[in-house]
């Protein structure tokens, strides 16, 4: 294992730049596997009867009727569970209260235990011969609630009076930290010629993918396996195994074709567990899936986290201070995801590109009576850094400063890298002003007033928004890769990475087709299987970061093995080996052997060589946006007309799936800007926005053609390839340009009050004079 560091000849990695997706043919064609691709001999399936409730006392569960109808197998409760072995899903106590004491919420039970804690929580499992048999078992259910006052907003879940949800977390507050100097904040703000303060909150988002979730449970030779979509895969198996007992061997993780993860696919769900205690107890397979309504009150969330915060600068306009306070609702039962995320991912960028002398960051993790929020695409980044644009262009606007400018003099200089945070972090690079120069003038930023008063002519009130903007990858920065090279010249890449639209396979193959100077239709990438590969998975923007780098490491130790074998079959000192092409030659002569030759002189048959790879430290993706949107004075409606963004994120290995990973991105960040809110009712914790009736997302008819450039010229320093991860960066910077857009397009009226999403009617009430907090 080697802590990796830039390699300069890693410049010419991606010099396919404009290789298309070779999975593309294959999912277009219809010959993917999703996970109703897949089907085994006598499945059964199962189903979840979900507490109406978000807070009650489970009197009484009655499961005759259930068992005795047509085509039940089995219906159980939490007892059933646990006489069966199953346990509960762990989740990391990486985290502590303010006196101390390890983080508290209540455990992740496979169902409710005594009480449901928020509406959607599974309460019993149906497993009959067929979905719909278990579907009317499910509805002869009969539990009885005492239901019990609920709480989901956590400003009112701090409060003395509110509800209580776990007795080892007084107050609510699962788990808090604190960074920084309070007295030195103090003392800024005091002298500061000016102050900014702004009370925001980052709403509650559905993690949105297209193909629901969905996991089959088989016992397979006397183990447990699990058929499902997951972006981290040994994770998910180490999970079952501490949920069910056993060891990580005893279970085997398989995933195909993902059909959008965002994050909301990683660890292991309830679901996953039940099905394979199911196949366990019952000695054949069983599948679950979602229905979209399951799915948007049972998966967890992303976001819903409300700021208090103070920004202080001198009378130039540069900053002196930082002070933020967060409420994170955590949910009610956290997820692995839950807790990292506001506590330790958002204030690790919270400062984002700017220099900011003296910081003041108080985080609590509050427990409510809603689903669980945790991983979804960008995971504290866009909240920290919405949060950050929002102060600054406010401060802006306040001091009469240029919005550009405000930022340059701010910014982290080109000469002040490597720059350490307050966090202990080091942006090892970065150009901040040369991106926001790029975008300002690719996007005619000077021009503007022309396009304005066009619209003004047409009826129509336009904006601009700009921001600049810092991105964190490299989540747990160790990978390895395994490569077989076999005697017929096939090579087969094994990597614990998970593709999940995001072009791995094509990203793969390019960097070593590239090092091993093969032709592409020689090589195999095998993910999603963890009996053949195993590793962190897909989080954080890490896969190129990370496992790109691993793959390049061990296809270089394919080139060193295969040297020393050459050099047995051709008699010849190791120093006059040459490799060029797929094949290994004395140099000047015509005697040669090719790779796959070689391998077949190993033993066994063929070479398999093993690399891992750890960067020195993490990346740090940057960049600046310019959004410009029209509104419809009639009716408030917010169109979106001109989107730029220049990114560095380092070396790019193809292009294609470097701009439709931004552009993916950007759609969800003006997704929240302007259209999505998970909404629970206060007074019953009812999701308010099951469904797609009532909660909007992007479509492409609502998006102009974007404006994506990249600058190369700052490599990441601490990694083999100079990547530096581009899956999140878009929708970090879209969420506060479209919002300053809109913010530009109302000045002069009272917009105090207004929160994303930016949706018509809250627009019209503005315009009418009638702004209120939605």
């Amino acid at each position: 294992m080697t802590a990796a560091q830039f390699d300069p000849d890693s410049a010419r990695f991606g010099s396919s730049r404009s290789q298309k997706r070779l999975e593309d043919d294959r999912l277009l064609a219809g010959r993917g596997r999703y996970s109703d691709d897949r089907s085994f001999a006598g499945e059964a399936w199962l189903v979840l009867v979900r507490s109406p409730h978000a807070h009650a006392r489970i009197v009484a569960v009655d499961l005759g009727a259930a068992r005795s109808a047509p085509g039940v197998i089995a219906a159980w409760s939490i007892e059933d569970l646990r006489a069966g072995g199953a346990g509960q899903i762990p989740f990391p106590p990486l985290f502590k209260r303010a006196d101390g004491a390890p983080m508290a919420a209540p455990p992740r039970t496979l169902l409710a235990d005594g009480r449901v804690l928020y509406v959607g929580q599974p309460v019993v499992a149906v497993i009959a011969e067929t979905r719909e048999q278990a579907q009317d078992a499910a509805e002869a259910v009969v539990v009885d609630y005492d239901a019990l006052p609920c709480v989901t907003d956590p400003r009112r879940s701090i409060e003395p009076d509110a509800p209580q949800l776990w007795s080892a977390a007084p107050g609510n507050v699962s788990a808090e930290a604190r960074y920084g100097d309070a007295g030195a904040v103090d003392e800024a703000i005091a002298r500061a010629a000016h102050v900014t303060r702004l009370r925001l909150h980052n709403q509650r988002l559905i993690a949105f993918a297209v193909e629901p979730r969905c996991s089959i449970g088989v016992v397979e030779n006397g183990r447990g396996a699990l058929y499902t979509q997951n972006q981290t895969p040994t994770g998910a198996r180490d999970s079952l195994a501490a949920a069910l007992g056993g060891q990580a061997a005893d279970y085997r993780v398989i995933v195909g074709d993902i059909g959008g993860g965002f994050g909301m696919k990683t660890g292991l769900a309830n679901e996953d567990a039940l099905v394979c205690h199911a196949a366990r107890s019952l000695g054949r397979p069983v599948r679950w899936r979602a229905d979209r309504s399951e799915e948007f009150l049972a998966a967890h969330m992303g976001r819903d986290q409300h700021y208090d915060a103070t920004l202080a600068l001198d009378r130039d306009g540069r900053i002196l201070a930082l002070r933020m306070d967060m409420l994170a609702n955590f949910g009610a039962v956290p997820v692995g995801s839950t807790a990292i995320i506001p506590l330790a991912l958002g204030p690790k960028v919270q400062t984002t590109v700017y220099r900011v002398p003296r910081i003041d960051f108080r985080v609590r993790g509050v427990l409510t009576n809603t689903m669980a929020t945790g991983a979804y695409r960008g995971a504290g980044r866009p909240e920290a850094n919405y949060l950050m644009e929002r102060l600054i262009e406010q401060a802006a606007r306040e001091m009469r400063i240029d919005p550009a400018e405000i930022r340059r003099r701010n910014f982290v200089p080109e000469g002040g890298f490597p720059f350490s945070t307050h966090l202990g972090d080091v942006y090892d690079s970065g150009a901040f002003g040369r991106m926001l120069d790029a975008v300002l003038e690719r996007s005619d930023w000077s021009g503007f007033a022309a396009r304005r008063e066009d619209a003004m002519r047409r009826g129509r009130l336009r904006g601009r928004g700009l921001a600049s903007y810092l991105e964190w990858t490299g989540a747990i920065p160790t990978e390895t890769v395994d490569i077989q090279v076999d005697a017929d010249g096939t090579v087969t890449v094994f990597s614990g990475t998970q593709a999940m639209g995001q072009g791995l396979e094509t990203t793969y193959t390019q960097l070593i087709t590239e090092v091993l100077q093969i032709p592409i239709r020689g090589v195999r990438i095998v993910q999603g299987d963890t009996d053949r590969a195993t590793g962190v998975g897909s989080v954080g923007s890490r896969s190129a970061f990370v496992g790109g780098s691993a793959t390049v490491a061990a296809g270089r130790r394919v080139i060193v093995r295969g040297r020393e074998l050459a050099t047995e079959a051709l008699e010849a000192a190791p120093g006059d080996i040459e490799y060029r092409d797929g094949r290994f030659s004395i140099a000047g002569t015509d005697r040669s052997i090719t790779l796959a030759e070689t391998a077949a002189r190993e033993a066994q048959g063929f070479i398999r060589v093993s690399a891992t790879e750890t960067p020195s430290a993490p990346s740090w993706p940057n960049g600046a946006q310019v959004c410009e949107i029209e509104i419809d004075a009639e009716t408030g409606e917010v169109e979106v007309v001109a989107l730029t963004s220049v990114d560095d994120i380092g070396r790019i290995i193809n292009h294609a799936i470097v701009e439709g990973q931004i552009h993916g991105g950007i759609a969800q960040g003006v997704g929240q800007a302007l259209y999505e809110h998970a909404v629970y009712d206060p007074d019953s914790g009812q999701l308010l926005t099951g469904s797609l009736m009532d909660y909007c997302v992007p479509r492409a008819d609502q998006l102009p053609p974007m404006n994506a450039a990249f600058d190369e010229s700052v490599p990441c320093k601490t990694n083999l390839l100079g990547v530096k991860g581009c899956g999140e960066i878009g929708t970090i910077g879209a969420v506060p340009a479209v919002v300053h857009a809109v913010l530009d397009a109302l000045q002069g009226r009272d917009t105090a009050q207004l929160e994303m999403p930016f949706t018509p009617e809250k627009i019209w009430r503005v315009l009418q004079g009638a702004g209120q907090r939605a």
